[in-house]
């Protein structure tokens, strides 16, 4: 299998997940299965069927979360040393040279992404742009609205 990467932060927090799953959430759906059984027929008990689902999930998260962590590559930002390109989990001031406005992003990892905090996929357009380009270069990105050219301000690895 493909090895996922992901920031020392990304993994921390699917390990935080894995365990909240584990230790709260599994012991709470495994209650509810038994109070659900104690009122008697479960043919026709919706509470004992909509517990037995949300344990369905919470397995299949259980098992989906294991298997990113197992095949994780975990990369640290800051002991990069790309000599100032764009890289995964390289954070980028950019510029949108149409509109003027300046954002910065950090490139993480599928299960990571977060536009509000600034954290834009690998897989992403722009993202996929950026890769391989320096401070000075202009990253032409396909967006739905058209042709957007991004100029790299500053490339940072922390």
């Amino acid at each position: 299998m493909n090895k996922i990467p992901l920031t020392v932060t990304g993994a921390e927090m699917l390990r935080s997940e894995l365990h909240h799953l584990k230790t709260v959430e599994r012991p709470n759906v495994i209650a509810a299965i038994a109070e659900a059984r104690s009122h008697g027929d479960l043919s026709e008990n919706a509470e004992y069927d909509a517990a037995k689902d949300r344990q369905s999930f919470i397995e299949g998260r259980i098992a989906e979360l294991e298997s990113k962590l197992s095949n994780a590559q975990i990369i640290n930002p800051a002991l990069i040393d790309a000599d100032g390109r764009c890289v995964f989990g390289a954070t980028v001031e950019l510029e949108d040279l149409d509109s003027g406005d300046i954002v910065t992003y950090q490139i993480v990892g599928d299960d990571e992404a977060d536009i509000k905090f600034g954290k834009i996929s690998v897989s992403s357009p722009i993202a996929r742009a950026l890769i391989g380009k320096s401070e000075g270069d202009v990253a032409e990105v396909m967006a739905p609205g058209g042709l957007r050219e991004l100029e790299i301000l500053d490339v940072k690895y922390i």
